[in-house]
């Protein structure tokens, strides 16, 4: 969303994340008003986001793969997250990633949700993996610490949306509530 026009700019495709340090350092954008593809949406033009999308200041702010040489460099190295092995540090697989949570003032991956594939969620569902944990990222696996400590297994949770302060809508007020106070004599 554009704040100047208010109005829809482009949707986004995905984040392009730095494997180095697990930040989302961009965002791939599309859409009919765009000049260049692939364009993108640096984090630091994005001025506030919720459950409506994220506020730029207008199309300016988008930029091509040529602009930005870190994101030109992470573009054709096309690393994803979603879908990446993960193993110990004594090589036994431990599932493909299937999310992540993502610091919401950072923008940094604080932990990635492992799916455990159809035998060994038998057992546990999911493990949660925090970032700490993480002991090399490669093309092909993510290799965690072997597991001295039992890895947390997460419960299914529900998503939670996130909830600007600054665009919250007043609660209705009951109808006892809404009778204003009588004035004492």
């Amino acid at each position: 969303m554009g704040l100047h026009t208010g109005a829809q700019l482009a949707k986004t495709k995905g984040p392009i994340i730095d494997p180095a340090n697990l930040k989302v350092v961009a965002y791939e954008v599309d859409g009919p008003l765009l000049d260049q593809r692939p364009s993108f949406v640096r984090i630091a033009d994005i001025r506030e986001f919720s459950n409506i999308g994220f506020i730029i200041d207008s199309s300016d702010e988008m930029i091509g793969v040529d602009d930005v040489i870190l994101i030109q460099k992470l573009h054709k190295l096309n690393f994803k997250l979603i879908g990446l092995n993960v193993i110990d540090e004594a090589k036994r697989k431990l599932g493909k990633v299937s999310g992540y949570n993502l610091n919401t003032s950072t923008f940094a991956i604080e932990q990635i949700n492992v799916d455990r594939g159809i035998i060994k969620s038998l057992g546990d569902h999911e493990l949660l993996i925090h970032r700490s944990q993480i002991t090399e990222i490669n093309d092909s696996a993510i290799v965690v610490k072997a597991a001295a400590k039992k890895l947390q297994v997460a419960e299914k949770s529900e998503k939670l949306e996130y909830l600007n302060p600054f665009r919250s809508v007043t609660p209705q007020l009951d109808q006892q509530e809404s009778n204003p106070p009588t004035e004492l004599a």
